[in-house]
């Protein structure tokens, strides 16, 4: 069975998701915040298992215009929801709606509901309400000027939930928006990579997946486990396969500092989680104390405190200054801090190569880019 899938990631995310799913060999189309493709159950399985800064993979079984709440329920009741829900499903309806006439959510909601409770009754001749006793196929609606999608998500709780943070720090980054940061940078697995202000090493610690060629969701389950029309074989299969794609053998110099030594045992921890113990060094050290060679071209990736809370900016503008003293002169390195203080470089006191506009959850967020300097 041939499946439409669709992949959501953050806004400004979307070129680096797409390139991921070309990676695993399926055709793309790209919108904000979405990437469509089309595959069968391996793709499934393939999609959550690999990709690194997508949010989560859905399977679109219909979509209609609905300007009305009776072509909202003709539309759902319309879809095959037989071949996908098996009649003890339980299929809670997530609702959303987005400059659409049907703009109130919790009715959208019920009568999706309606419509598909509707629908698996007359396929299943069944009367009243359905027993929902079964394994849980979460649905969503979702209504974008006027057009309605109807998805199952097939992920459950996010890809960034890889499964080895068990600790985090204050502002802890995503999983797979620092992996997207470090996609963005220029680094290659034989350059050394630095995060000098590591928190619980999420930047590092997916460096080193990325690196590896470890699959980041080896270590998780995914929703699409309990679905009945998926064999629990093609998991099993689709992650072997990332094992055997794996480089274990492959030297790797990935190093993240920070001030905190409580963040450091956290960072320790969690790369111990990920099986990566032995191959990210993390050590306690102050921005300033932070001695780079020049002689070797390698990549260092920041995201220091933003100061979004007051008093706090005076105090991120001076650790800025210090960066700017400390790795300003490093041109051999390739540089990358992301903060939402959009007055970085006058701190840091160097204009950046590139700024690339990132969402951190809701919070705008510049990526400032120094790239090395040519060797001639």
């Amino acid at each position: 069975m041939q499946y439409k899938l669709l992949a959501t990631m953050a806004s400004g995310l979307e070129a680096l998701t797409a390139r991921e799913i070309q990676n695993l060999g399926f055709e793309e189309q790209t919108d904000n915040g979405k990437v469509y493709f089309q595959g069968d159950e391996r793709a499934i399985a393939k999609a959550n298992v690999w990709l690194r800064t997508a949010d989560r993979v859905k399977i679109i079984v219909g979509q209609f215009t609905a300007t009305t709440f009776d072509e909202l329920f003709e539309g759902v009741k319309a879809l095959p929801w037989d071949q996908y829900l098996p009649l003890d499903a339980a299929f809670p309806v997530a609702g959303r709606s987005v400059r659409s006439k049907l703009h109130s959510e919790p009715d959208v909601q019920a009568i999706t509901k309606k419509a598909i409770v509707d629908k698996l009754a007359t396929v299943y001749h069944r009367r009243g309400r359905l027993a929902e006793t079964g394994k849980t196929y979460p649905l969503e609606v979702s209504i974008l000027r006027d057009v309605a999608t109807l998805t199952i998500d097939t992920t459950g709780p996010s890809l960034f939930k890889r499964g080895y943070r068990i600790a985090k720090g204050d502002a802890p980054l995503k999983e797979n928006f620092a992996a997207a940061l470090v996609l963005l940078t220029s680094w290659h697995p034989d350059m050394p990579f630095v995060d000098p202000t590591a928190g619980s090493g999420t930047i590092p610690i997916e460096a080193a997946l990325q690196g590896l060629n470890l699959a980041p969701g080896l270590q998780r389950r995914f929703a699409f486990e309990d679905f009945a029309f998926m064999q629990p074989q093609v998991l099993q299969d689709v992650k072997d396969e990332a094992m055997d794609l794996a480089d274990f053998d492959r030297e790797l110099d990935i190093q993240g500092f920070d001030l905190d030594p409580k963040m450091i045992e956290i960072a320790q921890e969690n790369a111990k989680q990920a099986g990566l113990g032995q191959t990210v060094r993390f050590k306690q050290l102050a921005v300033k104390d932070n001695r780079l060679s020049n002689d070797q071209r390698g990549v260092l990736v920041s995201n220091p405190p933003y100061g979004k809370r007051l008093g706090e900016l005076d105090a991120a503008r001076a650790l800025y200054r210090e960066m700017g003293q400390v790795y300003g002169g490093l041109t051999s390195w390739s540089r990358y801090f992301l903060t939402a203080d959009l007055e970085f470089e006058k701190a840091f006191g160097q204009k950046a190569t590139k700024r690339r506009k990132l969402y951190n959850g809701t919070i705008r967020t510049d990526y400032f880019q120094y790239w090395a300097q040519r060797r001639h």
